[in-house]
């Protein structure tokens, strides 16, 4: 009787752990069609499909701040930046990266007791990899969306330059590049938008600026955002400065470009080495050592 309510416990925590996993994996693919049909088919009579789809959000939201709040995490602040500097910008990006830290490892658990060969292992590498899963993909977005930036940059500038040159000021040609670029650089439309958004909401334009160089973390936005200050600071004109800046990026981009160019030189020494000389002397050298060693057994004989 014990060994059956210690079954039907775990199986019940089970039960629930999968269904919290499947609800998370619903709120953020809650824009995809099939999940929008799922949510449409569910819902209660006279609901509306947003209205459904608000109310299981919510309720999802609120058991994973109190599970989160009952473990004693608080709120990160420096988590936060870090998902909002990768592109994540959802309200409740923090609980939905908690919850897969908490669910993970047990639901990779779960799956490793499957292997019947090596179990603990596989379930304790399988519980480690699904915990550092989600930082890991936290740093590689970070890392792409920083380069995605550095490298459309300075066709946000010569956009910016005619802009300004059409008579628009820094704000409105800022909003205008953004615009612009909506599809072309997401991530820099994002990050002058964004700009717009504070500046509409009382912040200092010299502290949005600020802002979107912090948020992105890229050496490049961090001047440019440096330039405005001080163009903004001192009353330069603003299209000479954007053009000097400009040009300076694909400079310095194009020494980058050169500078790995340059380095592909010493890379290729090891394939060529390693893979590509054997190879090379085993078809020119190797029916020479084969007609060289028949000759000699023909002497010896």
């Amino acid at each position: 009787m014990n060994n059956f309510a210690a079954e039907l416990v775990i199986s019940v925590l089970v039960t629930m752990l999968c269904g919290l996993a499947a609800a998370i994996v619903l709120l953020l693919l809650r824009n995809w069609r099939p999940v929008k049909r799922l949510m449409q088919v569910t819902r209660l009579p006279g609901m509306a499909p947003e209205e459904a789809s608000d109310r299981v959000t919510l309720l999802l939201l609120r058991l994973l701040r109190s599970i989160r709040t009952r473990l004693g995490l608080a709120q990160n602040e420096a988590l936060r930046q870090k998902l909002m500097a990768a592109g994540v910008r959802h309200s409740a990006a923090v609980e939905i990266y908690f919850g897969m830290r908490l669910l993970g490892p047990v639901l990779a658990a779960l799956a490793g007791t499957f292997i019947h060969q090596n179990t603990f292992l596989w379930v304790v590498g399988l519980m480690g990899l699904s915990y550092v899963a989600p930082d890991m993909w936290v740093s590689y977005s970070l890392r792409r969306r920083r380069e995605r930036i550095r490298l459309g940059l300075p066709d946000a500038l010569d956009l910016m330059v005619v802009c300004v040159d059409a008579g628009l000021g820094v704000d409105q040609a800022m909003l205008r590049a953004g615009q612009e670029l909506a599809k072309t650089q997401p991530e820099i439309s994002e990050e002058f938008i964004q700009v717009n958004f504070e500046q509409r909401a009382g912040k200092p334009r010299l502290e949005a600026w600020q802002s979107m160089a912090e948020r992105t973390g890229v050496e490049t936005v961090k001047s440019f955002a440096h330039m405005l200050a001080q163009t903004d600071r001192f009353g330069t004109p603003l299209v000479r400065s954007l053009r000097v800046f400009a040009d300076g990026v694909r400079q310095k981009r194009r020494q980058q470009a050169e500078e790995l160019a340059a380095k592909t030189t010493v890379k290729l020494i090891f394939p060529l080495v390693l893979f590509i000389f054997p190879s090379v002397f085993i078809v020119l050298l190797g029916p020479a050592v084969i007609l060289i060693a028949r000759n000699l057994q023909g002497l010896f004989k």
